[in-house]
């Protein structure tokens, strides 16, 4: 049975619209998270990585389809694309925290730029995961 053009174009134009507010709204939940928070207060407080990346620092949208992004109840993993007017990269996230609806707690944050230096931006330093270390060249 032939669908009418214009109920087709309708269908597609929902179906597409749909597709994109569910990939909307997941950047945004992740853009909201304390992990991705974290990260990225990180980033804007390290005086080398900007150096390197420039000014105006642009963050960029996570890659879904990442396998190295990775959240689960304990463990939280991200790479978030950065760039500047020097260079771009990506910023590698990694955060734990004990217990579900707990607190979360970075344990490793490095950029990465696209010629391949990599820059330590956080480390982790304590056991209680209360203490951290900024690292610095």
């Amino acid at each position: 049975m032939p669908v009418p053009l214009g109920k087709l174009v309708l269908f597609t134009s929902m179906t597409s619209g749909g597709c994109a507010l569910v990939y909307y709204l997941i950047q945004k939940t992740f853009s909201r998270a304390s992990y991705y928070q974290l990260a990225l207060e990180q980033l804007h407080s390290h005086p080398e990585a900007l150096e390197a990346l420039g000014t105006p620092l642009n963050i960029h949208h996570l890659q879904l389809t990442d396998k190295y992004n990775f959240v689960d109840i304990a463990n939280a993993q991200l790479k978030i694309p950065v760039s500047g007017s020097k260079s771009e990269g990506h910023l590698y996230a990694s955060s734990s925290r004990d217990a579900p609806f707990k607190r979360w707690h970075l344990e490793e944050v490095f950029l990465e730029l696209k010629d391949g230096e990599q820059i330590p931006v956080f480390k982790n330093s304590g056991e209680n995961g209360n203490e951290v270390k900024q690292e610095q060249r």
